[in-house]
């Protein structure tokens, strides 16, 4: 390996680690959406535009590395799980190269990795481009072991020439046939050792479909997308179809109309088969623009079918999957409840009391306004009800010597108004600890390509309840 790209990896890896805060490996009991989820090292995971595929008895996730500062690529990261609960950091499966399309101050997104039956390789697809997103192509690389480290191998070509793509994915059918996935809904056939393109399967489906993710039950092929709207989640759609070639049929929404795909936007399906069912798992990510590392986080729905017509019908934030039946049931967890206006609540600041969607709260966007709780026990929560003009809360966790053990900045911003879970601590040793919430005076918004402003109004933070358990 090259000096330079030595000194590439130890700066990731020293971006990875820094502040790494030690948890109860396999504490976690259940598919939690919308929290930030922690490695066997305390560090918040970071994996989004990603996929899962199984080997033997692991779940291997690879998704992108991110930081708070930038949009460059950083690597892509590989996690694995036994249960899908609690993921292992195993390595930057990809890291940033010295130079050339996947260097420094490059775009690296939406990584999708296939393992070839044939060769035994595994291959790795991305979209590749420049910071203004002006060089999309859609890229490969490969490796012989699972976690890599994957070698890039530049543009991915169909007839000699690149894919000139963004947003991506890919399908795997049951005859092991690779597919890639572009956005309009274009499928493309791979060769049989998935390093090249041999046919158009698909032509456009519609303009403004992005975040591919195609899975199939039966003889039913579902093809589910979103619409355009920058970093902003919106309402994601499918299409059903008997043939990869069509004709496709649109069959509306995945979730209820105006939430938002539960506040995220599709990456993947994973099929999970059981011996009384199988469950098909949505991957969504909730992008927090610009704080993709620390406040970014994961919407994992099981999907429900009726006939051939598939949903999200509720929002679940929290939910079991036996892994031997294929069954899923919702998590009832049980935490002491303490409200907002509990007198061992310290409030330090300009707050106000008020009532939101029906559920009494304590709100602040004044500069240096924070809560703080005391308590014994393994673990804690915080639930609010994310809105228009809320911004990011920081949060830290410090035991009874004063020391950092959890430290995340969450994103209490949705367009749409819900009440919701928006943190968990890890499972820790049974202590004394101190909670303190305070206002980070920022908030995740952004203008797009067309200069249109999406995201927050303004920097409140909203204090609903805190979540204890002994």
């Amino acid at each position: 390996m090259k000096i330079a790209n030595i000194i590439v990896l130890i700066v990731v890896f020293a971006l990875y680690y820094q502040q790494s805060y030690a948890q109860q490996p396999g504490k976690t009991d259940a598919i939690y959406s919308g929290l930030p989820w922690y490695d066997q090292y305390g560090k918040v995971v970071s994996a989004h535009g990603a996929n899962i595929i199984q080997e033997k008895n692991l779940f291997y996730l690879f998704g992108e590395a991110h930081t708070d500062t930038s949009n460059a690529f950083v690597g892509f990261n590989c996690y694995s799980s036994k249960d899908l609960y609690n993921w292992k950091f195993e390595k930057i499966a990809l890291p940033v190269q010295s130079s050339g399309k996947l260097g420094p101050n490059r775009i690296g997104e939406r990584p999708k990795v296939m393992k070839n039956s044939k060769t035994g390789e595994f291959i790795m697809y991305m979209h590749v481009d420049t910071l203004g997103y002006k060089d999309q192509f859609v890229g490969y690389a490969v490796s012989k072991n699972i976690t890599g480290p994957y070698q890039f191998q530049g543009a991915l070509l169909f007839n000699g020439k690149p894919i000139k793509k963004w947003d991506m994915g890919t399908f795997q059918d049951d005859d092991g046939k690779g597919y890639l996935l572009t956005h309009g809904g274009v499928i493309h056939q791979l060769s049989d050792d998935y390093k090249s393109i041999v046919a158009e399967t698909n032509k456009q489906i519609a303009s403004g479909f992005e975040s591919p993710a195609l899975f199939r039950k039966g003889n039913t092929y579902y093809f589910i997308g979103s619409h355009l709207t920058s970093w902003e989640k919106n309402d994601n759609y499918y299409y059903t179809s008997t043939s990869l070639s069509g004709p496709w049929i649109a069959r509306g929404l995945i979730a209820p109309k105006d939430q938002l795909t539960w506040n995220s936007q599709s990456t993947f399906v994973l099929k999970i088969a059981g011996s009384k069912d199988t469950t098909y798992l949505f991957m969504g990510d909730r992008w927090s623009y610009p704080r993709q590392l620390s406040a970014a986080t994961y919407v994992w729905q099981p999907i429900k079918f009726y006939g051939d017509s598939i949903s999200l019908p509720s929002y679940l934030d929290a939910w079991n999957i036996d892994l031997k039946t294929g069954l899923t049931v919702e998590k009832n967890s049980i935490y002491q409840t303490i409200e907002h206006d509990d007198k061992r609540i310290q409030y330090i600041g300009d707050w106000a009391r008020s009532v939101v969607e029906a559920l009494p709260v304590s709100r602040s966007k004044a500069e240096n306004a924070s809560c703080s709780f005391t308590f014994s026990g393994t673990q804690i929560g915080l639930q609010t009800v994310v809105l228009p003009d809320n911004g990011y809360a920081n949060i830290i966790l410090t035991d009874k010597n004063g020391k950092v053990v959890v430290k995340n900045l969450i994103d209490m911003y949705s367009k749409v108004p819900a009440a919701r879970i928006v943190f968990l601590s890890p499972v820790l040793p049974k202590a004394k600890y101190k909670l303190t919430i305070s206002t980070a005076g920022e908030r995740p918004n952004w203008t797009d390509k067309k200069k249109i402003s999406y995201g927050s109004t303004a920097n409140n933070i909203t204090i609903s309840k805190l979540m204890i358990k002994e």
